[in-house]
């Protein structure tokens, strides 16, 4: 297996605000107007973006939430956990990517739009190499980073994966 360095400078990755690298590798030139858009957008957005996603074994992508639909794929490494807290009924979800579906892992994974979540590499691991695809695209005006007290005054079930998730 490649060290993580490697991929990090092979596609010029760069320091992500929730934790580990990313490099953004596709942004549609076409663009959804708001007005076709949910109200919970705030202007127009492109039709959908993709990111390299890499989070070295002591790193963790903080909870945070966005206003778009996120497609997960896991590329190499070790596998990743993505935790997803459902605002709706406060159920906690664990998806587990990587390449062995008898451990319960998988290759692509969903996030619902409006959900709590983050993700970290499994323990002992020295990386994963993830993407991500977001329709409508990504954009920093739809990002929330979450707040540790308010998501435990919300969600106190899930007190282990919030502090361990949140900065």
């Amino acid at each position: 297996m490649k060290p993580a360095s490697y991929w990090v400078n092979k596609y010029n990755m760069q320091a992500h605000p929730e934790g580990g690298y990313f490099a953004e590798t596709y942004r549609s030139a076409e663009q959804i107007p708001q007005s076709a858009l949910p109200d919970r957008f705030g202007g127009s957005r492109v039709f959908s973006t993709g990111i390299y996603f890499l989070l070295e074994g002591h790193h963790f992508s903080a909870l945070h939430q966005i206003q778009s639909d996120e497609l997960w794929h896991f590329y190499t490494g070790d596998p990743l956990e993505v935790y997803v807290i459902h605002p709706e009924d406060g159920l906690l979800e664990v998806i587990r990517l990587g390449p062995d579906p008898e451990r319960g892992e998988v290759f692509q994974a969903a996030v619902p739009a409006g959900t709590w979540f983050g993700s970290r590499p499994i323990p002992g691991s020295t990386y994963s190499l993830v993407g991500c695809t977001v329709a409508p695209g990504f954009d920093f005006a739809d990002f929330e980073l979450a707040d540790r007290e308010l998501l435990l005054a919300q969600y106190p079930q899930h007190r282990e994966v919030i502090e361990a998730l949140t900065r």
